[in-house]
């Protein structure tokens, strides 16, 4: 390691790096909000960082680590935290917003075949039972479950493929009463996706006797609705696919690190002749130091909150006058939501009832995660 490539990276750049936030780093915790920190938010990606081999960032990482838990935090008194009773003190943001209660796992799922879930939504036409698929490398199948992790079925979506699957939601269709599935094909890390698909399927009813089915030996949905969209300021990366409950509107927000994510619109009715070209609608300030860095999202049964979440967090904005228009909710404040442990957290979706969120994670056997709103 030379010294001058350690020169070139600063504290937060590497807490950042190793996401030591998420371990309790004290030196991190001290820093955060100073000017140092929001200069390593807004620095551009160098390829001094990407040339590094795995091995040597593993070892920076580590350094770092057990570096900043040593660091003193600051002992004068100008540094020094006020007591907590001292007005006009600043706190940092909480973690959870008041309106719920602290996250408790329900289970882990069961299906072996979930190992990347990377979207969920409740079923509407069999309560009490929800929808997951995986993230880009999977075919074109969704899985169903209960709230005690139990797989209750696999079901092929005819007519679909899958490059990179990011998230799925529930709302209206062609026929009236009947409740849709959409799943957006809407992931692109590198950028270069001239447009990008959502399908749109009728919702099946789930049967106990579905669970037999697997990925080996899936059920068939009904034939697919193909959207071809695009963006109209170039391509985007997007993990977050949300379908207004009422009118079908459809809403991709898109996943930018260290900056604020956008919020693209196609209303209803979607055309499946042609390409549409999304309308960017609104800017998101996330509360997070990793900023846009969003991967999934939901629209609650009563179309009157939304739900966000990114790797570590969740966040909720909401409308409190049913006759306020619903883009108007993109203006809100975004709450912050304690999702609990999520080992790559890239689902959120609201309960039937609307009364919780739940939440599952990347990887094998992922836990199903839930926080009740009081």
């Amino acid at each position: 390691m030379s010294g001058s490539f350690l020169n070139s990276i600063s504290l937060c750049d590497l807490c950042v790096l190793c996401n030591s936030v998420g371990s309790g780093c004290r030196a991190f915790t001290y820093h955060r909000g100073t000017e140092d920190t929001k200069v390593a938010q807004s620095r551009p990606k160098t390829k001094t960082l990407t040339n590094v081999p795995i091995a040597l960032t593993i070892i920076l990482c580590v350094f770092s680590f057990l570096a900043c838990q040593r660091i003193p935090l600051p002992t004068n008194a100008e540094a020094a935290k006020p007591p907590a009773n001292t007005r006009g003190e600043q706190k940092p943001p909480p973690r959870q917003s008041e309106a719920y209660g602290p996250p408790r796992t329900l289970a882990t799922l069961q299906d072996p075949a979930i190992n990347e879930s990377s979207g969920i939504v409740a079923s509407r036409t069999t309560p009490g039972l929800y929808w997951t698929h995986n993230d880009s490398g999977d075919g074109p199948y969704i899985y169903a479950f209960d709230e005690h992790g139990a797989r209750r079925g696999t079901w092929r979506v005819k007519g679909a493929s899958a490059d990179d699957w990011e998230d799925i939601a529930a709302g209206p269709g062609l026929q009236a009463g009947t409740s849709y599935l959409y799943i957006g094909d809407i992931g692109d890390n590198e950028g270069r996706r001239a447009e990008i698909t959502v399908y749109r399927v009728m919702e099946p009813t789930i049967k106990p006797t579905d669970s037999s089915s697997s990925k080996l030996k899936p059920l068939v949905t009904d034939d697919a609705e193909v959207f071809h969209l695009r963006y109209p300021d170039g391509a985007h990366d997007a993990e977050s696919l949300l379908v207004h409950p009422v009118s079908g509107d459809l809403y991709i927000v898109s996943k930018i690190p260290f900056a604020n994510s956008f919020v693209y619109e196609a209303p209803a009715p979607l055309n499946t002749s042609g390409t549409t070209t999304l309308k960017r609608i609104a800017e998101l300030k996330v509360p997070s130091l990793f900023g846009g860095l969003l991967t999934g999202g939901d629209i609650s049964p009563d179309g009157l909150r939304v739900a966000l979440c990114d790797y570590v967090d969740g966040y909720e904005l909401v409308l409190t006058d049913a006759r306020t228009p619903f883009d108007q909710i993109w203006k809100q404040p975004l709450k912050p939501l304690d999702l609990g442990k999520r080992k790559q957290g890239e689902s959120i979706a609201y309960r039937l009832d609307g009364r919780a969120l739940l939440a599952t994670s990347e990887g094998d056997h992922p836990p199903l995660i839930e926080v009740v709103r009081r």
